[in-house]
């Protein structure tokens, strides 16, 4: 304000013109996203000059990551961690050992703000379990019970076999399941379609009086192997034991039943839920330079089922965001963003450790830019897949044009993913890599998921495209626009 003097029309209109041009700069002043809010926006052409200037850092990433020292680091880092601690279920002595093995990793490599965050996550144990088939012939049966089943007596369950390819054929044939086991045979189609027998079928079978229920495994590809996997109860309806098949076994009866043969089998499972266990979602960052309260968060989780290794599932994509911290901060590099590395724990139970992570920090959900979970496979990636607004997709395509190197450039549609829905649901942007499916399936939740599984060189190849889409992200004047 001016004093001692009358304040004339030009004086009025230029204090006008400065405290408008003030309040239109504050946005770009505070890092928040303003493409497409009022007239101080800046045009897309603008965004899109900033991002091609990152194109040498990109071949940068590239170049260390593809074909320099750090080639083959990730799978190495998984690779030691698999083989020392095994697989890693929620609840275990392995989950536990493996979170301190790698809070000491991430301490070690010189990342920032390196840190455990306390959470409740479920304790489950299968114990002894066999199926025996012993009608019309004896067969031994390989089996794997889901996590949270309960166990049968002792003795087991003895009954016979109704095999049904549907829930729609279960409710026909409702009065057939009474006493009996109920083997699903459903068609795999895709994971999302089949993956409701499993989670749902000890449920419908317990409905129509079922004893048990054996779900066909939600598999791409078996070569006799059973795939494991999380189901629920459902309050109010009895509680029955729950186990997957291998789709062989699942088919011959199919086929047994087609003829008219009579199937019985013997059940005997030892699983056995404990109390709530204690664990951590394991973090580190590289805090940003400029606008350190705002985050683009890369992740994976560090649980797994207890075959195999977890090393697909999902070691390699815990270990590429780690990756993607080490990159950057090997090329000196540090973005005007937070870049938050979070190694879920219990995402195989329901994403348990993501959900009481978004409970802690939703409150500063304003200020994530974007989320990121691999937890796909670290395969030879197609793309990306994003779900945000349109004008935030726009910016990702220009952002994944900076992979034209390693010819990795599309965005395509459903960045979702288990720990990362609750922050998307919230309106934050977020993205996924898009893998071989069909290979993730044949391997997923079973004792395949091991190192042998994973290649190096397409580690390498995922980890790069992960570390030029977290940083550049995160070095972008402004956050990403949302709806």
């Amino acid at each position: 304000m001016i004093l001692g003097r009358k304040l004339t029309g030009k004086t009025m209109k230029f204090l006008l013109f400065m405290f408008v041009g003030v309040v239109h700069l504050l946005p770009l002043a505070s890092g928040k996203a303003i493409y497409g809010n009022g007239p101080s926006q800046r045009t897309f052409q603008e965004i899109k000059e900033e991002i091609a200037h990152y194109g040498d850092v990109a071949k940068s990433v590239i170049n260390l990551t593809v074909y320099g020292k750090a080639q083959n680091r990730s799978y190495e880092r998984l690779a030691l961690l698999v083989d020392t601690v095994g697989p890693r279920l929620s609840g275990s002595k392995n989950l536990e050992r493996a979170i301190e093995i790698m809070q000491q990793n991430l301490k070690g490599d010189g990342l920032e703000n390196v840190h455990l965050e306390p959470v409740k996550i479920p304790h489950w144990e299968r114990g002894e379990e066999s199926a025996v088939m012993l009608e019309p012939r004896i067969h031994k049966m390989a089996i794997l019970g889901l996590g949270s089943s309960i166990g049968t007596p002792p003795e087991g369950i003895t009954a016979e076999v109704l095999v049904v390819t549907s829930f729609d054929e279960l409710q026909r044939r409702g009065p057939d399941a009474e006493g009996k086991i109920v083997v699903y045979n459903q068609p795999y189609t895709n994971y999302s379609a089949a993956v409701q027998y499993r989670m749902e079928g000890a449920v419908e079978a317990a409905k129509v009086g079922a004893l048990a229920s054996l779900i066909r495994s939600v598999a791409s590809f078996s070569i006799y192997s059973p795939h494991t996997g999380i189901q629920e109860y459902q309050k109010g309806v009895p509680k029955i034991p729950t186990a997957c098949i291998t789709v062989e076994d699942a088919e011959m009866m199919s086929r047994m039943a087609s003829r008219g043969n009579r199937i019985v089998i013997q059940l005997k499972m030892g699983a056995k839920s404990y109390p709530d266990a204690d664990s951590f979602n394991t973090v580190a960052e590289i805090t940003g330079s400029k606008y350190p309260e705002q985050v683009v968060l890369v992740s994976g989780h560090l649980d797994s089922w207890d075959v195999g290794q977890g090393a697909m599932d999902d070691g390699g994509g815990a270990f590429i965001s780690w990756e993607a911290l080490s990159l950057i901060k090997d090329l000196g590099l540090r973005p005007k963003r937070t870049l938050r590395l979070v190694l879920w724990t219990a995402e195989e139970q329901g994403g348990v450790g993501s959900s009481q992570y978004y409970q802690l920090h939703k409150a500063n959900s304003s200020n994530y830019s974007l989320v990121m979970e691999s937890d796909l496979g670290t395969f030879l990636p197609s793309g990306l897949k994003f779900t945000g607004s349109d004008k935030a997709r726009v910016i990702m395509e220009e952002v994944m044009s900076l992979l034209q190197p390693i010819n990795i450039t599309q965005v395509l549609k459903a960045g979702d993913g288990t720990d990362i829905n609750f922050w998307i649901q919230d309106g934050v942007p977020g993205a996924s890599l898009l893998d071989d499916l069909y290979k993730y399936f044949s391997f997923h939740h079973s004792h395949g998921d091991t190192m042998t599984v994973m290649d190096p060189k397409q580690m390498n190849v995922a980890a790069a495209v992960w570390a030029v889409v977290s940083y550049v992200v995160a070095d972008l004047e402004e956050m990403l626009p949302r709806s």
